[in-house]
């Protein structure tokens, strides 16, 4: 199952159990921790009462009280000193000792806040790198849904190297949609040339003097119209698999996308995903831009200059960055939908 980054509060989400950031006392505190309590109730605490206390990076099971989730998974992570004081591998055990905890309890899905990015100091964009990377690694080799709650913006950020690149991109590819009674007669017959070549490119007619010689203008039958039915988005993508080697749980796993929607994909001739959905399974299959705009053809759909998510999707494949992960970070820093889950 997929790992999807949402903006929520944690304490009313529906899930199988939802993660802590806790002090070492687990006796409550601010943040998520004291969130957390106040809505499990009077419970919670006296059940962390008898627990005694967590160690950073190591985890501690409770009920979830009046939490609609069946269990809180407390996590207590490590305050940052500056880098060196094994913060980042006491984040990864947070992080990674909750996932097993989850996995033994044979829970389906888990919800995490971003832990130690707030009172405790953690830099917010290494936080991010260390808990997305943490979790990706155990979805390679095990099935379950993993959320990412982030409470408001300033909870989360991106590399500003990454942002900057990307938002450069965006600057220097981005077409508004423009309305025709807008422009001036030479432009508008500037982007009729335009369009005209592009259409011609594209198309597999040969545009020359001669063409229209060579074109049958009598009606065709409809048996050899039906013999020019082309194959169909689920048919075309199991074609693309097969021709990148990879397995359909790579690909599915890469695309972050939820076994059972893949195996619809697979098992229906004609199932029409979405546009989100079959972008992640070309970055799945690590498509470049032309294969990538195939794929979507067959699904009905086309990159467009107009759409900045459109656009953020270009920048990676371009950069040959299949990090569906990463792509999602920037995606969901821009409030865009996000790419694969279910």
């Amino acid at each position: 199952m997929p790992l999807k980054i949402i903006r929520a509060d944690i304490t009313k989400l529906k899930a199988d159990a939802i993660v802590n950031a806790a002090n070492s006392r687990l006796l409550g505190g601010g943040g998520v921790d004291g969130a957390i309590h106040k809505v499990a109730g009077e419970g919670l605490l006296e059940e962390c009462r008898c627990i005694g206390g967590c160690p950073v990076g190591e985890v501690r099971l409770t009920g979830g009280y009046d939490l609609p989730a069946k269990y809180v998974i407390h996590t207590v992570g490590p305050v940052w000193k500056g880098g060196n004081s094994k913060e980042e591998e006491l984040l990864e055990s947070c992080y990674r000792n909750s996932l097993e905890l989850a996995l033994n309890l044979g829970l389906e899905s888990i919800a995490f806040p971003l832990i130690a990015a707030g009172a405790y100091g953690y830099p917010k964009e290494k936080a991010l790198e260390t808990a997305v990377e943490t979790i990706s690694k155990f979805l390679e080799k095990h099935e379950m849904l993993v959320s990412l709650v982030v409470y408001d913006k300033g909870a989360y950020a991106i590399s500003k190297v990454l942002f900057d690149s990307v938002k450069n991109y965006i600057n220097e590819n981005y077409m508004a949609d423009i309305d025709d009674d807008d422009l001036d007669e030479d432009t508008y017959n500037q982007i009729s040339r335009f369009e005209s070549r592009e259409i011609r490119q594209s198309s597999s007619i040969d545009y020359t003097e001669d063409y229209s010689a060579k074109v049958s203008l009598k009606p065709r039958k409809i048996e050899d119209l039906l013999k020019t039915v082309q194959e169909s988005f689920s048919e075309h993508l199991l074609h693309r698999i097969d021709l990148s080697g990879k397995t359909d749980v790579e690909v599915y796993k890469n695309a972050n996308i939820d076994r059972k929607l893949f195996s619809k994909i697979r098992s229906d001739r004609e199932y029409k995903p979405r546009k989100t959905t079959a972008l992640a399974l070309a970055i799945g299959l690590e498509l470049n831009l032309d294969e990538t705009k195939d794929l979507l053809q067959k699904a009905g759909f086309a990159l467009s200059k107009s759409s900045e998510a459109d656009l953020i999707v270009e920048y990676f494949i371009m950069e040959e960055n299949y990090n569906i992960h990463l792509i999602n970070e920037v995606l969901f820093d821009h409030d865009l939908a996000l790419l694969g889950m279910s």
